[in-house]
């Protein structure tokens, strides 16, 4: 069964915050403005969830958080930067992971078009197909 994808509605609350606010902001101020909108379209929103670190059989506290988890299934990182850059990524990744949630969004508010501060991230990503079916398919299409 899969499950309904959360995008588009925090997209939207994101885009509108943006509209809004402008760019000059820090991540708190999207942080807050973006969990009050997404209670008023009804989605449960957890602010500043610990992550947790287990290693060597140890529960460690690091401090390690997520801006946003939504409705326990999308985790949403924050980012005010001049520009995004691949550790930005590597950490949505290992917060995706170690809260063993599917879907991440990594939004950077400082910039003039949102679509370009914008990144959708899956964690473990799996195709619904098993690989002989991808490889008959590919190869299916090849002319002779």
């Amino acid at each position: 069964m899969r499950t309904t994808d959360l995008t588009p509605e925090i997209i939207g609350a994101v885009l509108k915050i943006h509209r809004k606010l402008g760019p000059g902001l820090l991540e708190p101020a999207y942080e807050a403005c973006l969990a009050h909108e997404l209670q008023e379209l009804g989605l449960p929103v957890e602010r500043q969830k610990a992550v947790p670190l287990v290693y060597g059989g140890v529960k460690l506290n690091c401090g390690f958080r997520a801006y946003l988890v939504v409705a326990g299934r999308l985790a949403v990182e924050l980012k005010c930067k001049d520009a995004l850059h691949p550790v930005d990524e590597a950490q949505l990744l290992s917060h995706l992971r170690l809260l063993n949630i599917p879907v991440g969004l990594l939004i950077n508010f400082p910039v003039v078009l949102l679509k370009d501060g914008i990144r959708r991230m899956v964690n473990n990503y799996r195709e619904d197909f098993p690989e002989e079916e991808l490889l008959t398919a590919k190869f299916a299409k090849e002319p002779r």
